[in-house]
C-alpha cells in the first residue's frame, strides 16, 4: 500500500472466432487486474487484421470511458496491459501494448516481468539501427521477435527462436493479424493462465480472478517456457523451452501481489495468506487483546493469524478508496497527512487495548513507522507487528519494485532497531521456511531471492542504472 512494493503489470487477451466485443471483454479483464498496475493501461483490438488500439496514463475508468470503447470497436483478437507507476517511467509512451508494424504485418505486445539482459539487447539492436520510443522491456522484446520475424515462416516460430535472447522474467500477449500467442519464461517468474468462455472463446490473464470478471472458466496455468498458440484451428502448444530450469514463481504473489480469490499454480491465494497468519502465530506468539490488518493484503493473513491464536480478529483500519493516483504528496508533512487521509484507524477497536499488527512487508520502514504511529494515537496500550514476509535484503531483478540495499531498513539496521524506528513494541516477520510452504499444494517452486539472495539466474551486484537512469525490474 502506498509506498510499499510495486509489481511490474498485468495482461489479458482474449481471442474469438466471430467478431464480438473483445473491446468490452478486455476492459472488464483489465478492471480485474487494475491492482497489479495503477500508472498506465491500453488495449489493442484486431478486427479481420486492423489493429485499432489506444494506451494513456491513468486507471482504466480513466482511459476508457465508453466513447472510447467503441471506438476501439468490435473484433476477434485483443489484449490490454495495466502498469504500475514509477516516477521515471510515468510517461504515455511507456504504456502497453505496443504496436509495431514491419514488412510482414502488424503486431500487439504486451508484457510482464523484467529482462536482465535488457541493457544488453537494447545496446546491440541501437548499433544495428533500431530506434526506441520507450523505456520499458517490452520493446526490447518486440524488437527480439520481429528480427527473427523477418526470416522465420510463422509468428510462434519468431518468438520462440526470440525466446533464446531473451533472459529474466516474461509472461506476455502477443497477436497477430490471425494469431493470438501468450508465453512464459523459461523460470516462470510471473503468472499466466488460460480460461475459456461459454461460446468457446480462449482466454489469457495474469490472474485467474480476471476469468470470473468476463464468465469465462479457469483451464489452466501457461507452463514455464511453454508457448501457447490459439488461431481458427484451435488451441496448440510449443513446449520447446519447457524443462529447461526449476521453476520459480514469485513467491510475492502470494503474499502481495496477487488478488485474494485469483488460484495461481493450483494454489488459492487467500488460503496462502491465511496459512502466513498461522505460521506467523506459530512463530511470533505474544499476549494481545485484538488482531487487525493492514488493508488490503494484510487482512487475511490477520484473519489467519486470530483463528490459530484465538485472539479476536477487529476491523482496525477504514481505507479511503476514493483517494486516486494523483494525490500529491511533496513535503514530508503532506506525506504524513496522506497515510491519515488514505487510512484511518477504528478508535473503538484498539483504545485500550494490545494490539497484533498484521502487514505484508516492510520495504524502508516510513510507511510502517505512520500506520503504527496511527493505532498507537487511536488509544492502544500495545502494539506488536506482525509481517507476512521475511525482511527483505536483496534488490530484485524480475520485476517487482524493491529497491537497492542502502535503500531497505533490514540492511542497515538490526531486528530491535526497526522495531524502534516503527514505534512497535514488538515486532516479527515470518521465517524464509514457512514463506515457501504458503502456496501449500502448488505445483511449482518459488524464488525467494529478495530475501535469501539466491538468484535463479546470474544477476549483476546490484542493479545497473543506464544511460535513462532506470534500474533493472523497474
Amino acid at each position: 500500500m502506498f509506498g510499499n512494493i510495486r509489481e511490474e503489470c498485468g495482461v489479458f487477451a482474449i481471442y474469438s472466432k466471430e467478431k464480438t466485443d473483445v473491446n468490452i471483454q478486455t476492459y472488464m479483464g483489465l478492471y480485474a487486474l487494475q491492482h497489479r498496475g495503477q500508472e498506465s493501461c491500453g488495449i489493442v483490438v484486431n478486427d479481420n487484421g486492423v489493429f485499432t488500439h489506444h494506451r494513456d496514463l491513468g486507471l482504466v475508468p480513466e482511459v476508457f470511458d465508453s466513447e472510447r470503447l467503441n471506438k476501439l470497436g468490435k473484433g476477434n483478437i485483443s489484449i490490454g496491459h495495466v502498469r504500475y507507476s514509477t516516477k521515471k517511467q510515468a510517461a504515455r509512451n511507456n504504456a502497453q501494448p505496443l504496436v509495431i508494424r514491419h514488412v510482414k504485418g502488424p503486431m500487439a505486445l504486451a508484457h510482464n516481468g523484467a529482462l536482465v539482459n535488457s541493457s544488453e539487447l537494447r545496446t546491440k539492436y541501437e548499433l544495428n539501427g533500431a530506434i526506441f520510443h520507450s523505456i520499458n522491456d517490452a520493446e526490447v522484446i518486440a524488437y527480439a521477435i520481429t528480427e527473427r520475424r523477418l526470416t522465420c515462416t510463422s509468428i510462434e516460430e519468431a518468438l520462440r527462436e526470440a525466446m533464446y535472447k531473451l533472459k529474466g522474467a516474461y509472461s506476455l500477449v502477443l497477436m497477430s493479424p490471425k494469431k493470438l500467442l501468450a508465453a512464459r519464461d523459461p523460470i516462470g517468474f510471473r503468472p499466466l493462465s488460460i480460461g475459456i468462455m461459454p461460446d468457446g472463446a480462449y482466454v489469457i490473464s495474469s490472474e485467474s480472478c480476471a476469468f470470473d470478471s468476463i464468465g469465462a472458466e479457469f483451464l489452466r496455468d501457461v507452463l514455464p517456457g511453454e508457448i501457447v498458440i490459439i488461431d481458427e484451428d484451435g488451441l496448440r502448444s510449443d513446449t520447446t523451452h519447457c524443462n529447461k530450469y526449476e521453476s520459480h514463481l514469485c513467491v510475492f504473489e502470494y503474499v502481495y501481489f496477487a488478488r485474494p480469490d485469483s488460484v495461481i499454480e493450483g494454489s488459492s491465494v487467500h488460503r496462502a495468506r491465511l496459512r502466513a497468519g498461522k505460521y506467523l502465530w506459530r512463530e511470533h506468539p505474544v499476549e494481545a487483546d485484538i488482531v487487525i490488518g493492514v488493508p488490503d493484503s494484510g487482512l487475511d493473513a490477520a484473519l489467519g493469524l486470530a483463528r490459530e491464536s484465538g485472539i479476536p480478529y477487529g476491523i482496525g483500519f477504514i481505507k479511503n478508496r476514493y483517494i486516486g493516483r494523483t494525490f500529491i504528496q511533496t513535503t514530508q508533512t503532506e506525506r504524513t497527512n496522506a497515510v491519515k487521509i488514505k487510512l484511518n484507524a477504528v478508535r473503538d477497536t484498539v483504545a485500550g487495548k494490545r494490539v497484533i499488527l498484521v502487514d505484508d512487508s516492510i520495504v524502508r520502514g516510513t510507511t510502517s513507522k505512520r500506520i503504527v504511529s496511527l493505532i498507537r494515537e487511536a488509544g492502544a496500550s500495545e502494539i506488536h507487528v506482525r509481517i507476512s514476509s521475511p525482511p527483505f535484503l536483496n534488490p530484485c531483478y524480475f520485476g517487482t519494485d524493491i529497491d537497492s540495499r542502502e535503500k531497505l531498513i533490514a540492511c542497515r539496521m538490526s531486528h530491535e532497531k526497526i522495531t524502534e524506528a516503527i514505534g512497535a513494541d514488538s515486532l516479527g516477520f515470518i521465517s524464509v521456511g514457512s514463506i515457501n510452504k504458503l502456496a501449500g499444494n502448488a505445483k511449482c517452486g518459488f524464488c525467494d531471492a529478495c530475501f535469501t539472495g539466491k538468484y535463479p539466474l546470474e544477476v549483476p551486484d546490484e542493479p545497473p542504472v543506464d544511460k535513462f537512469t532506470r534500474k533493472i525490474g523497474e
